[in-house]
């Protein structure tokens, strides 16, 4: 008797933890959905420009977790955005991996986040992974999800960057993004030097 209450004790604790890591799943695609930007940090910051951050679902038909379409802009070249990727978030326990995936022809694409079933055209493997630089979250409390890159996986040669790192910090009408580019004597190449942009969700 006693080893079947702890059968059922183990076995419930497991559903339930399943059970709370799903539940954080669609609460951080909940939160992540909708556009953004850091106008207010621009105006109180000159040492940050004003951006759109643009995040929208997408392949919503797929089982294999959730799809999101990423593009960001300088606020006044918004038709000419200077990054576009894919993000596939998938649970697994308490952590939550964010892959990251570029597109094949990605200017083709701008803009695509206004259509009501964006990237139709494409499937999964019409995709490139990036290789190691996939975001690991998990839920902080119950107001926040923090996440990062691992250490100097992400491989990057931009401006002579040997390697990228990421943070970010989300709640239900904030996103902090702080993304930066170092050499392989681990010196500071590019990105934001005192912290994130904090982009402020203005439509869901």
């Amino acid at each position: 008797m006693i080893l079947r209450l702890v059968a059922l004790a183990f076995i419930t604790t497991i559903l339930s933890n399943n059970a709370q890591a799903q539940t954080d799943l669609e609460t951080l695609t909940s939160w992540l959905e909708g556009s953004f930007n850091s106008e207010e940090q621009a105006k109180a910051d000159s040492d940050y420009f004003h951006i759109t951050l643009e995040m929208k679902q997408i392949w919503q038909n797929l089982e294999d977790g959730k799809w999101f379409y990423v593009e960001q802009a300088v606020a006044i070249k918004r038709d000419k955005p200077y990054r576009q990727r894919i993000y596939h978030l998938t649970q697994n326990g308490k952590k939550i991996t964010s892959e990251i995936y570029t597109l094949p022809n990605p200017l083709r694409f701008v803009g695509e986040w206004k259509k009501e079933k964006p990237l139709a055209t494409l499937t999964p493997d019409s995709l490139t992974v990036r290789e190691g630089c996939a975001m690991i979250m998990e839920r902080k409390d119950s107001e926040t999800f923090v996440g990062s890159t691992n250490g100097k996986d992400c491989k990057s040669n931009l401006r002579g960057a040997s390697y990228a790192t990421s943070e970010a910090t989300i709640s239900e009408e904030k996103l902090v993004s702080w993304d930066r580019g170092f050499n392989t004597k681990d010196e500071h190449i590019w990105g934001a030097e005192k912290g994130g942009y904090i982009f402020m969700k203005i439509k869901n």
